[in-house]
């Protein structure tokens, strides 16, 4: 496998600025994750990296060779789309083995690979099967095998993931971190969805307005965000985040506090409010507390804590779990 470097990426379509000057390494083996909003530049530069699109002035490095100007073929990468673009006329093996058939490999050796990559993505069973008759997340998995084939130095996953329904989501998340460990592969995942990135990541790349807001991994960001866009963006429920008085009591433009680091009580506590709204998670509860003096606070709980909606309640920051941010 392979590193990948990026100096000084920028991108402008029609004299938009889309890339405003990325610079980011992603090295050997590592599982690294862009995430950001529709429209922050992500899957830009995932076609940059993999030469689908061209980028309007930098440097792109993959192990160690200038591919700035390479043709994607050149480049010893595999991308796998939102789309799983199957042909449906093909079998699974065919469609898996498609890109070496079509470089004229040698049948013996494209039945190897494609056996070697459906046994590692379960699907030697499937293996005479169209794509109509598969579901989406075995749809998936023979894209990815289409990908795992090709012996590639860096895999490319732009939003693999959107398309399928949440159980099925969940457990094509622990599927790509497992071939990730058996593979020890370069890959880049684009999402928009934090819990993937939280989940999945060596690295997190978060990025806003086609800048990079910051880089660390998965525990830094959420434990260290050094920005009020990060702060706010990893976690779900995402941050309290509150300016005015509460933040310049803590000389601090913003003051943040998580919701699962707020303790709750019905007695006594730092913030007295109203209880406005209750979602039941099972283990958890989030509870919408109205607070005079800051707003709406939302607060994480055991899912066994009594709370009912109109009633009174104090919430407190745990010690040492404020966030001090500038904008």
């Amino acid at each position: 496998m392979a590193s990948v470097k990026l100096k000084n990426i920028h991108k402008e379509f029609n004299g938009v600025k889309i890339l405003k000057g990325i610079d980011l390494d992603v090295n050997d083996g590592e599982f690294c994750v862009f995430v950001g909003p529709s429209g922050c530049g992500k899957s830009t530069l995932l076609r940059i990296i993999s030469g689908l699109d061209d980028a309007s002035s930098g440097e792109i490095e993959i192990a160690d060779k200038d591919v700035t100007h390479a043709d994607p073929i050149d480049r010893g990468i595999a991308m796998v789309f939102q789309s799983y673009a199957l042909y449906p006329h093909l079998t699974v093996r065919d469609n898996i083995g498609f890109g070496l058939s079509l470089a004229k490999r040698p049948k013996n050796e494209i039945n190897e690979r494609v056996n070697t990559a459906a046994k590692m993505l379960q699907l030697e069973a499937l293996l005479d099967r169209k794509p109509k008759d598969l579901s989406g997340g075995q749809r998936q998995r023979v894209a990815i095998g289409r990908a795992i084939v090709r012996n590639p130095e860096v895999f490319l996953f732009d939003e693999p993931l959107s398309n399928l329904d949440a159980a099925l989501r969940s457990k094509m998340r622990l599927e790509l971190t497992e071939l990730h460990a058996e593979l020890n592969a370069t890959m880049i995942y684009v999402t928009h969805d934090q819990i993937e990135a939280m989940t999945m990541a060596d690295k997190i790349v978060v990025l806003n307005a086609g800048h990079v807001e910051q880089v660390g991994t998965p525990m830094e960001l959420y434990h260290h965000p050094k920005t009020p866009f990060v702060a706010g963006f990893i976690g779900s429920p995402k941050m309290n985040l509150f300016e005015g008085q509460t933040a310049q009591e803590h000389g601090a433009d913003i003051y943040g506090i998580r919701p699962e680091h707020l303790t709750l009580s019905t007695q006594t506590g730092k913030w007295q409010g109203v209880i406005k709204h209750i979602e039941h998670l099972g283990a958890d509860v989030i509870v919408h507390i109205q607070v005079q003096a800051l707003g709406t606070l939302v607060a994480r709980a055991d899912g066994d804590f009594a709370v009912t909606t109109g009633s009174e309640i104090y919430a407190t920051p745990q010690q040492g779990r404020e966030h001090f941010l500038s904008k």
